[in-house]
């Protein structure tokens, strides 16, 4: 009988700016990596990986991947939730990143294959409080972006003013003039803006075009968006703060959804995505993950646009403003796998994820690491969403 690779070693590294990386290793000497995390929450998912690993995945065969995810997702009673699915994802992405090494092939084929030859990219611009968008628009346009995205408000009071309203519609005028009707531009809520303002927010982007606008609304409220999709025209996305294909299957079955934004290192790797990808090609909704991470994220979200016919377009963090002491491209022993031209990636041709991790780098910097979002507060003192 002959003696099956087992899974025998596992290390977590806490880098700059606010990532958390998995490094597997398996009894026949192959490494994979995953970027299991919760921006913010990075601690909570490392021990939850740790969990994962000490509890049932060391010693076992890689090779088993859904028979692993359905292990770690319905091998415990209480199941879904960002830190868990984040951690089953880091999981996911480094098994995917083993199996490609093994046959010495890129995910995507092991998915079934190419279903096109690059994948679009968007370009973010201007800050957690939008300013400078318009110029800073146009400097991407001409570094060959053709697709953007920017915040739309900064924090926004549950029923704000009409200026409120009104600096949100200029601000995407001033990008629109700045950069033409033949860019793109998203444009993403945030889950700061409560039902009554998301109402007038898209009635004064409309006349501008966005490619798209981002949870309009929380998720928890995604039971208003059939009424805010029949007051538009404008294509609704959302997703990113949704785990699982049975949180997704609520928003499919209302209509209300144009785009699906699910993060594949938070809604259950590439097994999960890849499943919510087919689900969403059903209802006639694109997909365009969510992915403000770093590059082994990044390189797992390729994998699977690589592969499904209704991927739109790819987020990606390079230069976006939470990356204020390392980069994507930093923790690359070569960065050109992410060169973009045109506003498109070419499909990455090495094994596995198709990266190699400069693991010397990602030693160097790893420590301790404890990015956080910042609380907000409105005037009055009550703490605003950010």
């Amino acid at each position: 009988m002959t003696e099956h690779t087992r899974i025998t070693d596992y290390e977590l590294f806490h880098v700059p700016p606010r990532w958390l990386f998995l490094r597997v290793e398996t009894s026949d000497g192959r490494v994979g990596w995953g970027e299991p995390v919760v921006e913010g929450r990075a601690r909570t998912v490392e021990t939850a990986v740790e969990e994962l690993f000490d509890g049932y995945l060391l010693g076992e065969d890689p090779d088993a991947i859904e028979d692993h995810w359905q292990t770690m997702y319905r091998g415990g009673f209480y199941r879904g939730g960002p830190v868990l699915m984040s951690a089953i994802a880091g999981v996911d992405q480094a098994l995917w990143d083993l199996k490609g090494k093994q046959f010495g092939a890129p995910v995507y084929e092991l998915l079934g294959g190419r279903a096109r030859d690059r994948v679009r990219v968007y370009q973010w611009v201007g800050g957690d409080r939008p300013d400078g968008v318009a110029e800073a628009a146009a400097e991407k346009v001409d570094a060959g972006f053709t697709a953007l995205k920017m915040n739309a408000t900064p924090e926004l009071r549950r029923v704000d003013t009409p200026r409120a309203v009104a600096e949100a519609g200029e601000r995407l005028a001033a990008v629109r003039e700045a950069v033409g009707p033949d860019v793109d531009v998203g444009v993403d809520f945030h889950g700061r803006v409560s039902k009554p303002m998301a109402k007038r927010l898209v009635r004064a982007l409309e006349p501008h075009d966005p490619m798209f606008v981002e949870e309009p609304v929380l998720p928890e409220h995604n039971d208003t968006l059939p009424a805010l999709a029949a007051s538009t025209s404008v294509p609704i996305a959302t997703g990113e703060r949704m785990y699982s294909r049975w949180e997704f299957k609520e928003v499919f079955e209302s209509g209300a959804v144009d785009v699906i934004q699910p993060d594949l290192s938070h809604a259950g790797g590439i097994t999960e995505v890849k499943k919510i990808a087919s689900m969403a090609e059903a209802y006639d909704v694109a997909m365009a993950p969510h992915c403000p991470l770093g590059p082994i994220a990044l390189a797992s979200c390729l994998q699977v646009d690589a592969c499904t016919p209704n991927a739109l377009i790819q987020e990606q963090s390079l230069d976006i403003h939470y990356n204020e002491t390392s980069d994507v491209l930093d923790y690359l022993a070569d960065p050109s796998v992410f060169d973009y031209e045109e506003g498109y990636v070419d499909l990455p041709d090495g094994p596995g994820l198709g990266i190699d991790v400069d693991e010397e780098h990602v030693r160097e910097q790893a420590g301790d690491v404890d990015w956080h979002n910042p609380v907000w507060r409105h005037d009055d003192g009550s703490v605003a969403e950010w």
